[in-house]
């Protein structure tokens, strides 16, 4: 069924086009997301499909009872109603019929009604149409409903009598979420819903969408969560949309061929071209060729010229490099307890970081973990123990909140005050290759955008040349590209990070060690994200043979050995696909060149000369040797899957 249809839709700001031609389709049960770059118009043309913004050209179609329901970024639940009365607000009609129930009941019960059958069956029959009708719409599960949402968004441990003004903007964002949830519309849009949203409660709102039985328009970076959740995408470049189908992935290996394809396909049209062109220039005023120069000069006025593919928007490009070398220990925490002045939030704290190691902090909401980050760089003071960096260890510091950035400096100043030594130039080329480009680098930097700030922050931290990053929620207000293109920066980055990011997909390309945090200490990790996790798991499975008295015990020498089998299991995997790579390449070159050799044979010039036979039929020989030693090779590196 076709809940929401767009057509040729177009959206003008003043007048700078912002949107053109979009075309859309959702139909139930579609996981769609909606990607593109900061400022394409993503969150423009969710507002508009929400009725929140109108737009100048094109139609929207909407058939009559559709239901949808928006979350915009960072919406905050603003009520003075408790939790959980706050909740109920959804179900107003379901407890409007529970009331009328509880009325018709009592009134069943009234002797005289009672006595009198014609009063009975009447009242009877309509409390059966009321109770089928409150039943069918969910009345006897709303509340497991509302306990389930807040248990998925982390309020389980919380009063529910509590009121939503004292609660902080990340827990009133998650409240907003979980109330439109309980509303179930039939479209669901959602505006960076995994903002605010721990690594536990993301994996339960994938959960959740996946089983949603309306349709689902999201907008958001995090690329772990797409590929999860998501069946078709649509990118919004240079005011245009494309769609593709398949999760987000998927949309970057089609996107990538699209262009192969489109390129080749403008390329051979360029070249047909230029062959016309060449041949009605040189035999138009030729009297013999003169008719077939004009067939051409015809055939050239009626083709449609294809425009060359534009490939991708231009993106951020940065690297971190360092000054000098730290020593190899670079940090050692021991039993460290932070907080905020005697409120303890996180306690016996150790680690031990070393150099080119880089660690990726977890743990849920309210744990400590950008608590401790501002522990170690000084801005809050440790409760008790002691933590000390090593030789030559030079932080940077990457703010997820961008506290510093509040300045009414102009974003060139915001740079070059701190590196006045460096001439104008090179600043503003370092400011390009972080987008800022033309007039941004007058912009005033407390105006910037989430993403801008974002950009600048890095472009700061890329000239202090410290070789400890130290960073909190680094992918935050980033948008996709710009994500990957901090990732690979950071991947050939030669010093330690230790970094704070609920960004899975993002821990999985840094980590080389995984730290769990908690009130009570810290875990160790040795592996990315998905190692993690297995572990966790693993962990899991344990206790709950302990519990049933099949009692398993794991050491730290042995989850090590098992590290190290592993990652020597993955090397071993790496090299196979590699060398599988190799001989399937020897194998297409060989087997062209043996139709080149077959096809020789078969020309007159060279089937009559019988040397020339003799030479071609010995190469022959050897490729078709050669390749019969590399399918065998092909076939036990398949087997060995």
């Amino acid at each position: 069924m076709i809940l929401l249809q767009i057509n040729q839709l177009s959206k003008y700001y003043g007048a700078e086009l912002i949107l053109s031609n979009i075309k859309l389709e959702v139909q139930n049960r579609d996981r769609i997301a909606l990607v593109g770059r900061n400022g394409a118009g993503k969150s423009t043309l969710l507002k508009i499909i929400a009725g929140q913004m109108s737009f100048d050209n094109g139609e929207l179609i909407r058939p009559k009872g559709v239901t949808i329901g928006y979350l915009a970024q960072d919406t905050g639940l603003e009520s003075n109603l408790s939790i959980w009365d706050e909740m109920l607000t959804v179900f107003s009609g379901l407890l409007r019929k529970e009331k009328e129930l509880r009325r018709l009941e009592e009134k069943m019960a009234v002797p005289e009604i009672f006595q009198n059958e014609a009063s009975y069956q009447k009242v009877l029959k309509e409390y059966d149409e009321l109770q089928f009708s409150y039943k069918d719409e969910g009345g006897y599960q709303y509340e497991a409903d509302i306990r389930s949402v807040l248990h998925g968004l982390q309020f389980a441990d919380y009063d529910v009598s509590t009121p939503i003004s004292s609660l902080s903007g990340g827990q009133k964002t998650r409240l907003a979420l979980g109330k439109l949830l309980l509303k179930k519309p039939d479209i669901l849009i959602l505006d960076e819903p995994t903002n605010h949203l721990d690594i536990e409660t993301l994996s339960w709102l994938e959960q959740y969408l996946q089983g949603y039985q309306g349709a689902v328009l999201i907008v958001s970076h995090d690329r772990y969560f797409l590929d999860k959740v998501v069946n078709q995408v649509y990118e919004i470049s240079r005011n245009a949309i494309r769609k593709y189908h398949g999760n987000f992935s998927s949309y970057l290996v089609k996107k990538a061929e699209d262009y192969e394809r489109d390129l080749k396909q403008f390329e051979k049209q360029q070249e047909e071209i230029e062959k016309l062109r060449d041949f009605v220039q040189k035999n138009i005023t030729r009297a013999s060729t003169t008719k077939r120069a004009q067939s051409r000069r015809k055939q050239l006025e009626k083709m449609e010229v294809l425009d060359k593919p534009q490939g991708d928007e231009k993106s951020a490009s940065f690297s971190f490099e360092i000054e000098r070398q730290s020593g190899n220990e670079v940090l050692n925490i021991d039993h460290l307890a932070i907080g905020y002045e005697k409120d303890t939030v996180s306690e016996n704290i150790s680690m031990r970081i070393t150099k080119g190691e880089s660690i990726a902090l977890v743990g849920p909401n309210g744990v400590g973990k950008s608590t401790l980050l501002k522990t170690l760089i000084g801005r809050l003071p440790a409760i008790a123990g002691a933590f000390r960096f090593g030789t030559n260890v030079q932080v940077s510091y990457y703010d997820q909140e961008q506290a510093e950035l509040v300045s009414n400096k102009r974003v060139l100043n915001e740079l070059w005050d701190e590196h006045p030594l460096r001439p104008e130039k090179e600043i503003r080329t370092i400011l390009g290759n972080f987008l800022f480009s033309g007039d941004d680098v007058l912009k005033t930097v407390s105006t910037l955008s989430g993403g801008e700030k974002a950009r600048l922050a890095l472009a700061k931290i890329m000239m202090e040349k410290g070789n400890l990053l130290i960073m909190d929620e680094p992918t935050n207000h980033l948008d996709l590209d710009s994500k990957m293109v901090l990732e690979n920066a950071l991947i050939d980055y030669p010093g330690t990070i230790l970094f704070v990011s609920h960004d899975r997909y993002f821990i999985n390309r840094i980590a080389t060690k995984v730290m769990e945090l908690s009130n009570n200490g810290n875990e160790e990790f040795l592996g990315d994200y998905d190692y993690y996790i297995q572990k966790k798991q693993e962990q899991a499975e344990i206790k709950e043979l302990e519990q049933s008295g099949n009692i398993v015990k794991i050491t730290k020498a042995d989850e090590k050995t098992n590290y190290k089998i592993d990652k020597e299991a993955k090397k071993l995997e790496r090299q196979r696909k590699r060398r599988l790579e190799e001989v399937e390449l020897g194998m297409e070159k060989l087997e062209s060149e043996i139709k080149e050799y077959n096809d020789e044979l078969c020309r007159p010039e060279v089937f009559q000369d019988h040397e020339k036979v003799q030479e071609i039929q010995e190469k022959l020989d050897k490729a078709q040797t050669t390749l019969d030693l590399l399918m065998e090779e092909w076939a036990e590196l398949e087997e060995m899957v």
